[in-house]
């Protein structure tokens, strides 16, 4: 099959839409992405391992408007018309794979047009994502979009249960669930090599995940070094200066995924701490859990949500409540108990094994598309 995924954030650092559009090319399929290049860092046209992806740039009246919330109409369109474009010019693509609300009616636009199938990919439930930044009108507005839109949709694939229970409640189409595991680079337990107990973050810098006051914590811990790395949004260029006042406080700036897991390797505690007052936080599942389970890494985590709980039943981290002082305690007793460290690690790693893989996770989005080919 033909697929074509619309996706606003860039290819090379999402890596569910890298490792889906990936494990689509090959099964065989054609898999072509178009996305939102917001910033213009990204080549308009090119070529991810096998992956043809297209980026779309903020021109014009585009770039003048003071938010995305306003350039999102524009977004839709411009995708629509290149989505258009290339299915005129030769690429007749069967399936459009849309990666959350803010590309679905592009979808919607194309599969009424062209009478293809459509796939509603939702990474997480948009108007609690928003709500903390946007009116609580706009919020509301968001969840009616959903609810309207989603009845075009052939099929949906959401990425844990909390998720599949709120869409089930919106829609009778089929959904099925496909977490945001990695690939498994070792069955074997292998202890970090570096020479100081070492912390990591790699992922979005926000208030919500204690950016940037965590640094000025972690920062006078003795014996110990923090890594950082986010994307270009948000609270970067504010991190990025905090961190420059600590000696143990390496700020590695923007990251490729694929660097993500090897830098994993080298700590041995990964953080992953959330606002549990966010509704998004609460029902979240983040890649964090994941990468740490495949590197055999104990991971700290906010007590009381939807993830600790996986986190505290799978024992391969150490949940606590969501404050400042609790996670310096935490990094020192683990600094502390290497014994601990390792065993938490182990676990996770174990539970990689068994059941949080890609290989697992790809096994269902194939068979969600063996299905609509049938």
């Amino acid at each position: 099959m033909k697929i074509l995924m619309i996706l606003s954030n860039p290819f090379i650092v999402d890596p569910r839409v890298y490792k889906e559009a990936l494990s689509l090319s090959d099964a065989g399929h054609e898999v072509t992405v178009v996305f939102w290049d917001r910033h213009a860092e990204y080549p308009i046209d090119d070529t991810v391992e096998k992956v043809h992806v297209i980026g779309i740039r903020n021109k014009g009246f585009m770039k003048v408007l003071p938010h995305d919330l306003f350039r999102n109409p524009l977004w839709w369109r411009k995708a629509y018309k290149k989505a258009l474009e290339l299915y005129n010019n030769g690429y007749r693509f069967d399936v459009v794979h849309c990666h959350d609300l803010d590309t679905l009616q592009s979808g919607v636009w194309l599969k009424k047009r062209l009478n293809v199938k459509l796939v509603y990919d939702a990474h997480e439930i948009f108007g609690y994502m928003i709500e903390k930044t946007m009116p609580t009108s706009i919020a509301k507005i968001s969840f009616l979009i959903e609810k309207r839109l989603i009845k075009k949709v052939d099929h949906i694939i959401t990425v844990n249960d909390p998720l599949k229970s709120f869409f089930s409640k919106i829609t009778h189409h089929p959904i099925d669930i496909v977490m945001n595991c990695g690939e498994l680079i070792t069955t074997t337990y292998t202890p970090p090599k570096n020479s100081l107990f070492t912390v990591s973050y790699f992922g979005i810098l926000d208030s919500s995940r204690m950016f940037p006051k965590i640094v000025e914590y972690l920062g006078i811990i003795e014996n110990i070094q923090f890594l950082i790395a986010g994307k270009k949004a948000r609270l970067y260029k504010e991190v990025e200066k905090v961190s420059k006042k600590y000696s143990n406080i390496t700020f590695l700036g923007s990251i490729p995924y694929s660097q993500v897991i090897e830098k994993t390797l080298d700590c041995n505690v990964i953080l992953c701490m959330l606002d549990p007052e966010e509704k998004n936080n609460q029902v979240g599942l983040p890649n964090k859990i994941f990468e740490a389970m495949l590197t055999g890494r104990p991971v700290l985590v906010t007590k009381g949500l939807y993830y600790s709980k996986l986190v505290e039943t799978e024992r391969c981290g150490v949940s606590v409540e969501y404050d400042f002082e609790e996670v310096k305690k935490s990094i020192i007793m683990l600094r502390d108990d290497p014994k601990r460290c390792e065993e938490l690690g182990k676990n996770g790693l174990q539970a990689a094994i068994r059941e949080y893989n890609w290989e697992k996770q790809k096994k269902t989005l194939l068979s969600v598309y063996e299905r609509l080919n049938a």
